[in-house]
């Protein structure tokens, strides 16, 4: 089975091709362009180095959130529009999972953690692959409570990392991953999917998940909040 898979939730995209457990190539990069002058670039130049085209894929998988809503909205996009013009089924996974997947057997609490700003992360714990709680956007100091009932080790990764590390380390067991592993990568994104493969659905069901209201919305709504007090 060949799965290709992206990442377009974070700064990061990237690309990955994985048939039967083994990552046949990927393609990653963080050079500050937009995923849309990027992401199908990027998938031309992955199937092409794997000597496949879109007629061998069986599966597409995404990252459908939290994140970036451009980012997440120009991957959805893409994957869908390859999807269909095939007629292949679609996988998607979390962002955090995605990140948190490099240290699926770490006995550890492994918190993937966003950075959502105005002091709110978009976070998953995972131990042994197996997740404890839901993603979810909270206050830092929210995240903190929810791990303190663990009363264990902590690795935080993901780009929110250093910010949560920073924050916490004096009230919580815990430490910063690698900072190379910050970002998620579509290959893990590919081999969720793999695992998961019986879950495939058709493209039009692929849904982001943005866990909040993007900005603009935001302060449109605060604006008529405002508005309705006067």
């Amino acid at each position: 089975m060949k799965i290709l898979a992206i990442d377009s939730s974070a700064k990061s995209v990237s690309a990955a091709l994985v048939e039967d457990g083994k990552v046949i190539c990927e393609t990653f990069a963080n050079i500050g362009l937009t995923h849309s002058e990027t992401l199908m670039p990027m998938i031309s130049f992955t199937l092409k180095s794997a000597k496949a085209s879109p007629d061998d894929i069986d599966i597409y998988a995404l990252t459908t959130g939290p994140g970036s809503f451009t980012g997440i909205r120009i991957g959805a996009a893409a994957v869908k529009g390859m999807a269909q013009a095939k007629d292949k089924k679609c996988v998607g996974v979390s962002s955090l999972e995605a990140i948190a997947f490099p240290y699926r057997d770490s006995e550890n609490i492994v918190c993937a953690v966003m950075d959502a700003r105005c002091s709110q992360v978009y976070c998953a714990a995972f131990r042994n692959g197996e997740r404890l709680f839901e993603d979810k956007a909270i206050l830092i100091e929210e995240l903190c409570s929810d791990l303190k009932e663990y009363n264990e080790k902590t690795v935080f990764v993901g780009d929110g990392a250093k910010l949560v590390y920073d924050s916490l380390k004096d009230r919580l067991d815990c430490v910063r991953a690698k900072p190379e592993n910050e970002f998620p990568h579509a290959s893990s994104v590919a081999l969720i999917a793999e695992k998961r493969a019986d879950t495939a659905v058709p493209y039009s069901q692929i849904v982001p998940v943005y866990l909040r209201l993007p900005q603009a919305q935001r302060e449109l709504n605060n604006k008529k909040e405002r508005e309705d007090k006067k």
